[in-house]
């Protein structure tokens, strides 16, 4: 009903709001900016930081409330950057700065109104600023009540009831995540181990949240909700994500759907698992920070990776790196007596960008041998060498700690002795296992597998990416190792064959149709 709409007027801008809408709202709907340091959609209003004040003007009387839970409920004129209203948020800026001096976000608001430094004595090591988001965020959100505003006056903080940790905390980090200092942690409220999430595509490099894109180019490219850890499905909470989507995309009903569809013709293209690095103890992966793995490297070099780009360990830069191939290749003991194919030009590819990416990094490569075997790849190899990076022909034994440093321990073959070279990073070349699901998607389509576990090919030469079952074909590493440019190569070849064999069941039912006819 239009009783329900009241005209309001906000730095001179006319607009119609519905009943009860807070200045706040109307005023973001405008496009108009009201800063607030204690306001979130989802919450109630709680008017703490009180940066939100402004001058609403009604009938000749001019006053000042906050914006964030003022009801709009007759006509009426705002200001939100009267000289009144300017004055007073400066002095609250200054007072909250005071208050917490190392908390950035408050540094770069004053900043904004042309405040260098506040005139009131600063509290060190102080970054709450009592704005309250966590403790509601974790009564009206997650409904576990576990935090809460203490004690009164200057002593108020935000703790624990009774100082005491309570089996309410599930450890969930909602109190964490939207605290905009940082001030409050979930180990200073619980000790109940948080459990982070982590993202695969970045080897756990990197944290998620609940709703997440799972990888660059994903198909299709839209976030995705894990259900196994969001609070509205496990525990029946939150919701907040559908209720701040613009668009509305958020369907807390949708369930997953498996679909039946006939083909004449299937590609296998599964891929492959990486080698589990773990299975080789005596090279520390899993014991020490500072030992990754090839794909691990892969992401900290990457511009788009967790550190952009920048090769950190533990948050400094390695000096010394030594990179080991054949972790998981060529080793009887782990039952891959065959070579990998990419581990050692994708190796001289990440110690070329080490080198690159760090000034006078001391690089060491171990090698059993190196098998440069495709087009360009001895040339680049020659290149990586003559940049002044170590090769030596050599598999490491173990790797150990010595002081601060990793000490890689091998038997160099070259010069008849063993050598132990210092570290503070080191790469495992880890090479290319089969799928651990490999047998199960062998018996579903009846394939085939060869001794080392992968797909087997109908003929190694004749029929490359044949089957021995009419219309299945094989693409990639699911068949044999093999580097990019070859699983393409492979991948164009399967559609091709499957090209052929849609076009032979095409014509074979046309031919039978026309029988038919005949017949009729």
């Amino acid at each position: 009903m239009m009783n329900d709409w009241i005209k309001i007027t906000i730095d001179g801008h006319e607009t119609m709001v519905r009943q009860d809408t807070t200045i706040l709202k109307a005023a973001t709907d405008l496009g108009i900016e009201i800063p607030t340091l204690c306001h979130h959609p989802v919450l109630e209003p709680y008017g703490a930081c009180r940066l939100c004040t402004v001058e609403v003007l009604q009938k000749g009387r001019s006053r000042l409330v906050t914006s964030c839970n003022y009801p709009i409920r007759n006509e009426i004129e705002v200001q939100t950057a009267s000289e009144q209203v300017l004055r007073g948020r400066k002095m609250i800026i200054e007072l909250l700065w005071a208050r917490c001096p190392e908390a950035r976000v408050l540094e770069t608001l004053a900043r904004s109104y042309g405040i260098t430094k506040p005139r009131f004595e600063p509290r060190e090591g102080e970054l709450c600023y009592l704005c309250g988001l966590c403790v509601r965020m974790c009564n009206e959100i997650v409904g576990a009540k576990a935090i809460s505003l203490i004690q009164r006056g200057v002593e108020r903080e935000v703790g624990t009831p009774f100082y005491q940790f309570s089996e309410a905390c599930i450890a969930c980090g909602a109190c964490e995540f939207i605290c905009p200092t940082g001030a409050i942690k979930v180990t200073d409220v619980t000790d109940k181990e948080p459990r982070p999430l982590l993202l695969d595509f970045d080897m756990g490099l990197r944290g998620r949240g609940n709703i997440y894109i799972p990888f660059p180019q994903a198909v299709p490219n839209v976030p995705v909700i894990d259900r196994e850890h969001c609070l509205h499905f496990q525990a029946d909470a939150c919701g907040v994500c559908q209720a701040v989507c613009p668009p509305g995309a958020i369907d807390y009903e949708q369930e997953d759907e498996f679909v039946d569809v006939e083909v004449g013709a299937v590609i296998v293209a599964t891929g492959f698992d990486p080698f589990d690095a773990t299975h080789k103890p005596e090279f520390g992966y899993g014991r020490y920070p500072n030992v990754i793995s090839g794909l691990e490297f892969e992401r900290l070099a990457s511009a788009s990776g967790p550190t952009q780009g920048k090769i950190r360990i533990n948050g400094s830069e390695p000096k010394e790196i030594v990179f080991v191939h054949c972790v998981g290749s060529r080793d009887k003991l782990e039952g891959a007596e065959y070579c990998s194919r990419i581990c050692c030009m994708y190796t001289a590819k990440q110690a070329h960008l080490a080198h690159d990416k760090i000034e006078g990094a001391k690089i060491t490569v171990f090698y059993m041998d190196v098998r440069a075997f495709g087009k360009g790849f001895e040339e680049f190899y020659d290149r990586v060498r003559a940049e002044g990076i170590t090769y030596r022909r050599g598999n490491p034994s173990e790797i150990y700690k010595r002081a601060d440093k990793l000490i890689v321990r091998a038997e160099d073959t070259l010069l008849g002795r063993t050598v132990e070279v210092p570290a503070d990073l080191v790469v495992l070349a880890t090479g290319v296992q089969p799928r651990e699901d490999s047998a199960q998607v062998a018996t579903m389509l009846g394939l085939e597998m060869s001794e080392d576990g992968f797909f087997a090919e109908a003929h190694p030469e004749l029929r490359p990416v044949d089957t021995q079952r009419q219309g299945v074909y094989l693409a990639g590493t699911c068949q044999s190792p093999k580097d990019i440019p070859d699983t393409v190569a492979q991948a164009k070849a399967a559609a091709a064959r499957a090209i052929v064999e849609l076009s032979r069941v095409k014509r074979e039912l046309q031919t039978t149709a026309k029988q038919g006819e005949g017949r009729g």
